[in-house]
């Protein structure tokens, strides 16, 4: 039901009073308030508020969410907002997020506090999502602007919003359109009202006209500064997860604890060795766990020296290096079988300086539990008393010794901190083993081992194994046994189709599998025209996820028809294509990557355990954490610690992660171009209508889909 909701008038008199400021505050001479690092995120459980409430968290910003809809939510009232610490005025919070401009009852104390706070303190509010119209600063959008679905539309970034917070963005915003029959994106479109301060930072061309209309803009009034956004998203949506990181930098002026970079790592699995192709015939893997004990011929697909050429060609061109999980029993096996020759292993070697090189154990060999392959799907075989048969420690260990022996001795420059096992093997895996092998552990520490891939789609949170701590690495669905276009397409089609369509029917005992086909794709086109965008789409996410975790394929995607290019070139172009120079693809190695999520882990449980202080003082922030934390921030660029300067240049600010002793705080000064905050001017007795709620639209969920039998 439509409900209007209007907030009292206030005098600057009453502002002050009603958050029980000292006197002094509007003094000249009073001390600068203390403006804690921490966003209020009110939400009414819509996806907008939950989305930046998922950028706040996923970058390690500290955040406090009041849920309107919880029973027992505090009020927010002038004590909740703002107190005195040592004779100094503290708001406690350095920005608002709203579900939209107003989202209080009718003449709302709640609503009156806030209002009263923003002025005090120069708070800037962020309306999540709401509709055009004159209270907002816009032109209502019947009749002169647009309200419908921007499914597919290419909007752009303004003069204004590159030269502010979307300075990060080449200039164009496309909206998601994934599905011809699902509406996944409404919007409003109009131009500012007369006579408004309003200034457009995203913008989209009105259907029928021959004007703009904007999707994200900032409104001044009253003496309040609201970023106004009137299209509905979530947290999974290109178009948000575009303009996530400016709607942060916009409500914090740039100044904050946590970072964002937008990370693309690629393992390729099993080099040397050769990889077990699809028999479009029978529907399986001959030489693999799939196919019964016998069924068909093996026909292995390994790369040659020409794909090594093309792959190198293709870093150089691409200013990025793939990561070589390796078996070196394949190329050992393979000179065993060819006289001495591997022209590939000496392609490899030769050219092992342009390349990151991952120990991927010696033979590939299964170490978990012992496999019974004589039944299909396998299972674990067991021992006299019924318990499970475990590949025992020193087997573990010699895989992974052995490998690092071998690629020592070839000269490719390891890492010997990190291990892929084959598989993932040795890791849990559900249905057959639901445990890890208890061998595992040591074996890894036993062989130094300080970080261990691990599958995201069945393991995805980083976890202690022995002295080894988990890298989840997402699967891309570029099969493992497919070095041809048509092969990728036979198997998706079997996997992804119903039995009625001459599939497995996976997707029919598994309903929830998102990636299910409505037919069967062709093979001569199905690639190109279906998979290639789809796994594009998926792994770009993580990409502007802020998501360091690897993707893997495996090195049957580089030979033949080098089937997994075009999704690499999909996500590096099409990257390419929305951010500006400043703000590069972090191509990071499988420990950095480590490192980086397990500093991640510690920052945000030292965050939740509220063992986190920040606070800016005019240019001046000071973080005081748990001694060996690494604390994390982003600043303006020109910010310093001491006499140098703070951490590393990316998309127009600086940030980066700082150690410290026990019993110490971090201190940066700010650039004097940082504005600090402050009691905002022309706070008169001006009435600040509220408008009425916004309709809701809640765009369609954007689920990933599962990759289904593609690991080996």
């Amino acid at each position: 039901m439509k409900r209007t909701i209007r907030t009292t008038a206030l005098t600057v008199g009453a502002l002050i009073a009603s958050l029980a400021l000292p006197a002094g505050t509007a003094r000249a001479d009073a001390p600068a308030p203390r403006v804690d690092l921490r966003v209020l995120v009110v939400s009414d459980g819509g996806p907008a508020t939950d989305a930046i409430a998922a950028e706040l968290e996923t970058a390690g910003t500290p955040y406090t969410k009041v849920d309107l809809g919880a029973a027992n939510r505090p009020s927010i009232d002038a004590g909740f907002l703002a107190d005195t610490v040592d004779g100094r005025p503290r708001a406690r919070f350095q920005a608002v997020v709203l579900p939209n401009d107003n989202p209080f009852p009718a003449n709302s104390a709640e609503m009156s506090a806030l209002v009263a706070y923003e002025k005090a303190y120069g708070i800037p509010q962020v309306d999540a999502y709401t509709y055009a119209r004159p209270e907002v600063g816009l032109q209502y959008a019947v009749g002169t602007g647009y309200a419908g679905s921007l499914d597919g539309v290419r909007a752009e970034v303004t003069q204004a919003g590159l030269a502010g917070p979307f300075g990060y963005l080449d200039g164009a915003v496309p909206f998601e359109d994934n599905s011809p029959t699902v509406g996944e994106s409404y919007a409003y479109l109009s131009t500012p009202a007369a006579g408004a301060d309003f200034v457009p930072y995203v913008q989209a061309a009105i259907p029928g006209r021959p004007t703009k209309g904007s999707l994200v803009g900032e409104y001044r009034h009253d003496g309040r500064r609201e970023l106004v956004v009137t299209f509905v998203y979530n947290q999974y949506q290109q178009q948000f997860r575009l303009l996530a990181r400016g709607i942060v930098e916009w409500m914090t002026g740039g100044v904050h604890l946590g970072a964002d970079r937008n990370y693309f790592a690629v393992h390729v699995d099993d080099v040397f060795a050769a990889d077990d192709r699809w028999d479009t015939v029978l529907n399986c893997t001959p030489g693999d766990v799939d196919c019964a004990p016998g069924e068909g011929t093996p026909n292995p697909i390994r790369m040659v020296p020409a794909d090594v050429d093309h792959a190198t060609a293709w870093q150089n061109s691409r200013n990025f290096t793939l990561d070589l999980a390796y078996n070196g029993s394949g190329s050992v096996d393979h000179r065993q079988d060819n006289n001495g020759a591997d022209p590939l292993a000496d392609k490899l070697i030769a050219d092992r300086g342009r390349f990151r090189w991952v120990n991927h154990t010696y033979t590939h060999a299964f170490l978990g539990c012992v496999q019974d392959v004589s039944v299909v799907p396998w299972k674990c075989a067991t021992n006299a008393d019924g318990s499970t048969r475990w590949v025992s420690r020193n087997e573990i260990s010699d895989e992974i010794a052995t490998n690092r022996v071998w690629g020592q001795a070839a000269g490719l420059p390891l890492d010997n901190d990190e291990l892929v096992t084959g598989e993932h093997s040795g890791l849990k895996v559900t249905p057959q083993q639901p445990a890890d092998n208890p061998n595992l552990g040591p074996a890894v520490t036993d062989n130094g081992v300080a970080w261990l891939g691990s599958d995201n789609s069945r393991d995805p949170v980083q976890r202690r194994v022995g002295s080894a701590t988990t890298v989840s690495r997402y699967p891309m669905n570029v099969f493992y046994n497919a070095g041809r276009a048509a092969e990728q397409v036979d198997e998706y089609n079997w996997i992804y189709t119903s039995r009625a369509q001459g599939g497995s029917g996976i997707c029919e005992d598994n309903p929830a599998t998102s990636t299910c086909l409505p037919a069967p794709l062709d093979t001569a086109t199905g690639y190109t025209g279906h998979i290639v965008p789809l796994e594009t789409r998926i792994a770009l996410g993580h990409v502007l996820a802020n998501d360091p975790k690897p993707h893997f394929i495996h090195q049957s995607n580089l030979a033949e028809d080098r089937i997994a290019y075009p999704v690499l070139d999909g996500v590096l172009d099409g990257y390419a294509g929305l951010f500006a120079d400043n703000t590069p693809v972090v191509n990071l190695r499988m420990a950095d990557i480590g490192v980086e999520l397990q500093r991640r882990a510690a920052w945000r449980a030292a965050v939740d355990a509220g063992q986190v202080t920040a606070y800016r003082v005019g240019d001046t922030v000071t973080v005081q954490a748990p001694g060996g934390v690494a604390v994390t921030a982003t600043m303006p660029a020109g910010t310093r610690r001491g006499g140098t300067g703070f951490g590393d240049a990316y998309a127009g600010a600086v940030s980066g992660w700082t150690t410290l002793p026990a019993g110490t705080a971090l201190s940066l000064t700010l650039p004097s171009s940082a504005t600090a905050p402050q009691a905002a001017a022309g706070t008169g007795d001006t009435a600040i209508p509220t408008p009425t709620a916004p309709r809701t639209r809640v765009p369609a969920g954007v689920s990933e889909p599962v990759p289904y039998g593609t690991e080996r």
